[in-house]
Order: C-alpha cells, then sequence, then structure tokens
C-alpha cells in the first residue's frame, strides 16, 4: 500500500465506522505505517468526515511534516509499531476507538483481561486483550505499559493484536486499516454479548481451543 493507497483506505475505514455507529463524535484515530514515517487522522477529527489531504503526515520519530495536527496519540501509535519490531507480524495499521461496550466492561476497573474466549471468532481474530490501568488521554506512561504488554505475550508465543484502555476505549492493529477495522468489530461485539448474556457464559474449554489452534492456527 502506498501512500496515496494508505491515506484513501483509512478516510474509508474511517467513514465506516463512523456510520455504522463504531465511533462517534470526535473519539478514535487511526493510523499507518509507511516505510519512511506514519499517517494519522488530525486532532479532535471526526472520523465520519476525513479528507485525504488533511491527514498528518510525520516521519519516523513523530515530527510533523504536512496535513493537520496530528492526534496525540500518535505516542501511542508509535510505540505500538515499535514494540513490534523484529517481531513477527508487524502491524502496518492501528485504530483506536472509544467503543460503548468495550468501555462499558471497564467503568469498575478491571484487572488481567478484558473478556474470557467466549466465541470461536473472538479467538480467531482477536484473541487475549489486556486492560491497561486508567491513565489520562494522552499520557506518555501508557505507551511504556503498551509496550510492555506486548513483549511479555510475545515471548509466550502469544502475539497480540489489541488492548483495552480502562475507561477510554481499545487500540487494536494489523496489516492494514481495514484488517484492523475487523478486529476492533469482532472484539466490540464480543464485549456486546458478554454483557447482553445472563448469565454470564463459560470460557471455551481447552479442547475447544486446541481444535481451533490446529485447524486455523490461531493461539490462546
Amino acid at each position: 500500500m502506498n501512500e496515496a493507497q494508505a491515506r484513501s483506505e483509512i478516510c474509508r475505514v474511517g467513514k465506516s465506522l463512523f456510520d455504522r455507529g463504531y465511533v462517534h463524535a470526535t473519539a478514535g484515530n487511526i493510523s499507518v505505517r509507511l516505510d519512511d514515517g506514519y499517517l494519522i487522522t488530525p486532532t479532535d477529527a471526526c472520523l465520519g468526515f476525513l479528507e485525504p489531504a488533511s491527514l498528518a503526515r510525520t516521519d519516523l520519530q513523530g515530527r510533523q511534516l504536512s496535513g493537520d495536527p496530528a492526534s496525540k496519540t500518535l505516542v501511542l501509535h508509535r510505540r505500538i509499531y515499535e514494540a513490534h519490531a523484529g517481531l513477527q507480524g508487524a502491524p502496518r495499521s492501528v485504530i483506536h476507538t472509544h467503543g460503548t461496550h468495550c468501555v462499558a466492561l471497564t467503568l469498575d476497573d478491571p484487572q488481567g483481561e478484558l473478556l474470557p474466549p467466549i466465541t470461536p471468532y473472538f479467538v480467531m481474530k482477536v484473541g487475549h486483550v489486556p486492560v491497561v490501568p486508567y491513565h489520562r488521554p494522552g499520557a506518555p506512561e501508557v505507551g511504556d505499559q503498551v509496550a510492555a504488554l506486548v513483549a511479555r505475550y510475545a515471548s509466550q508465543g502469544t502475539p497480540l493484536r489489541a488492548v483495552m484502555l480502562t475507561r477510554l476505549g481499545p487500540n487494536v492493529w494489523h496489516d492494514s486499516p481495514a484488517q484492523a477495522m475487523a478486529v476492533l468489530e469482532e472484539l466490540e461485539e464480543t464485549a456486546k454479548l458478554w454483557l447482553l448474556a445472563q448469565p454470564k457464559p463459560q470460557a471455551l474449554e481447552k479442547p475447544a481451543l486446541e481444535e481451533l489452534e490446529r485447524v486455523f492456527g490461531c493461539r490462546w
């Protein structure tokens, strides 16, 4: 994906998320890692009304080169990209939203992971989602915590595709904005299922998880 294609794809994905209610107002942001820098949605931009030329373009150090001022969350996005350096499947796109159902699950400040493995597609498409304790939006120490989580899960042979910032929302990543969007959708819909289900469902048992790993190559 060249820069022009990346600009177009960020705008397309942003509009899709906005039109279907996965983002609202000026919440959320999307970035793409280029070979020589980053593209990211501008600060306080509505993802439903993005313009390719207005996207912020920075160098690899995060210094603005063109476009509207970059979202403050570029710092976190850069840490996510950098944390994957040398790891298999390094991402090319990161999406952050304030997803309603995901945020609802963190209003009592949970520890550990956001959700158990309750559906096969959550296991296959999302995987583990560790929860990061609350910090103010844009706090630089969040990047350190997320980078440490990426390294810890990688050391266990379990790559991450998402983290959940308490009371703020998920950050997800993949090879492209479209693929990251698919992770986000599956995560938000699983959070919705968990909130709706009464009583709470049991997690998939070990034999089912092992079968998913054997057939589809996913790792829990």
